[in-house]
């Protein structure tokens, strides 16, 4: 009996071998930086936070500086399209009264226009709209666009001697130049002969005669 126990204890022993422990891995400890070395990461991370803070605030201030500027120029500027479209109608009074001023019978309406013409110079001078002025005035490209020139020699060289158009300002702005002719001196055959010698042209025509 004994050994047939023994021999079943051997079979059991054999068909489950006892399982092997298995090695639990120590814990590793993380080692922490010395205070020194946090203490500087600590100091630069500041610092470049610090350096994003003062972009984003110097942006922020150039954006807000951008938006005043816009808004300023609105309410300066707002109504400048609509004195544009007055002024067309400005110009097609100031042909009515320049029109019928050579006419008897247009005498009631001429004065009408001429009240009408003053009222409304008035309304234009008081939101800071005035006439450039141009006749006699040395030419201003800024101010005044030349449509033509003519031959003078009574004026310096230059000079605006008649304007076809009136020119208006919006305050310290342009809204519409002046067109105007502009004055040159008379030019003689000499000065004509030096100024084709200049571009070159009187060599051309010596060497076509050859």
């Amino acid at each position: 009996m004994k050994e047939r126990e023994e021999a079943k204890e051997i079979e059991i022993k054999e068909e489950h071998p006892l399982e092997q422990k298995k090695e639990v891995p120590e814990e590793v400890v993380p080692v922490e930086p010395p205070p020194e070395e946090r203490l500087k990461a600590l100091e630069k991370e500041l610092a470049e936070t610090k350096e994003k803070y003062l972009r984003l605030y110097a942006e922020f201030e150039n954006y807000k500086k951008r938006v005043q500027k816009d808004k300023e120029e609105l309410l300066r500027y707002g109504i400048e399209p609509l004195v544009q479209e007055l002024l067309t109608v400005l110009d097609n009074l100031e042909m009515a009264v320049e029109h019928a001023g050579n006419e008897a019978s247009a005498k009631g309406l001429l004065q009408g226009v001429e009240l009408t013409l003053k009222e409304f110079r008035k309304v234009l001078s008081k939101h800071d709209i005035a006439a450039i002025e141009a006749l006699g005035k040395p030419f201003d490209p800024a101010y005044h666009h030349a449509m033509s020139q003519v031959e003078r020699d009574d004026v310096e060289d230059k000079t605006v001697v008649e304007e076809y158009r009136k020119g208006y300002v919006f305050k310290d702005r342009v809204i519409r130049p002046a067109l105007v002719a502009v004055s040159r001196k008379t030019r003689t055959e000499g000065a004509d002969v030096e100024e084709r010698a200049e571009r070159g042209e009187g060599n051309k025509d010596k060497i076509k005669e050859e």
